[in-house]
């Protein structure tokens, strides 16, 4: 039966690998990679042979179709991203509502992302949260911080790490430089870490040790 498998792969450390993804993706007809380099090495670690193909954002609109024809006609098709869910600031959102357009089954695996372990580490109430992925780079990005400058919910965002200091200061700027704030980076790796404080202090932080790797920012919600 035809069928789009959501698969998420690990952020950091190779062991964060389910064994029930390692079937799927060995059972699968293809499996669809962000970048079939990355996922490469993924893949021969762990003896996976599955035929791979590209598909990532500069891409995607244009294999959406292609790829629906071909679960049309039985094919089973698993997505990875090079890390992470899926879908969350990466490709996958396009295809699965393709699929659900022509009843198409999706199923997506519970498996590693970034923002759950970054939130809970934060310390910061966690009960209620809403998850902003990156802000707008050049438009909207002043509006949007004004918005959430009044967001009383935890706030998880993703950032790299060449902005995170302009991210950090405009949090000063908006949110107020005692606003909490925590900023993971590595999750999972060797050099994982998490820096808490208010907005000014772990501006001060990172702006005297340029920070390397993937970042999750958490800020606390307006009192």
């Amino acid at each position: 039966m035809a069928k789009l498998y959501l698969i998420p792969t690990p952020i950091g450390n190779l062991e964060d690998m389910t064994l029930r993804s390692l079937r799927i993706l060995k059972e699968v007809d293809t499996i669809l990679a962000e970048d079939t380099r990355t996922s490469g090495k993924l893949l021969q670690h762990y003896n996976v042979t599955t035929p791979m193909q590209s598909h990532h954002m500069h891409n995607e609109h244009r294999t959406v179709d292609a790829l629906i024809k071909r679960m049309l006609s039985g094919e089973t098709i698993a997505l990875i991203s090079d890390a992470g869910t899926p879908a969350i600031s990466d490709p996958g959102f396009l295809l699965t509502r393709a699929c659900i357009e022509n009843e198409i089954a999706v199923e997506c695996l519970p498996g590693a992302t970034a923002l759950i372990p970054a939130l809970v580490n934060s310390g910061l109430p966690n009960d209620k949260f809403v998850f902003e992925g990156f802000l707008p780079v050049k438009k909207g990005r002043q509006t949007r911080l004004k918005l959430l400058a009044e967001e009383t919910r935890t706030m998880v965002f993703y950032e790299s790490p060449h902005k995170l200091v302009k991210t950090l200061t405009q949090f000063v700027e908006y949110f107020g430089k005692d606003r909490a704030v925590s900023v993971s980076r590595e999750l999972t790796k060797m050099y994982e870490e998490t820096i808490r404080g208010t907005a000014a202090e772990v501006l001060a932080y990172y702006s005297e040790r340029p920070p390397k790797g993937e970042i999750v920012i958490v800020v606390a919600g307006k009192k």
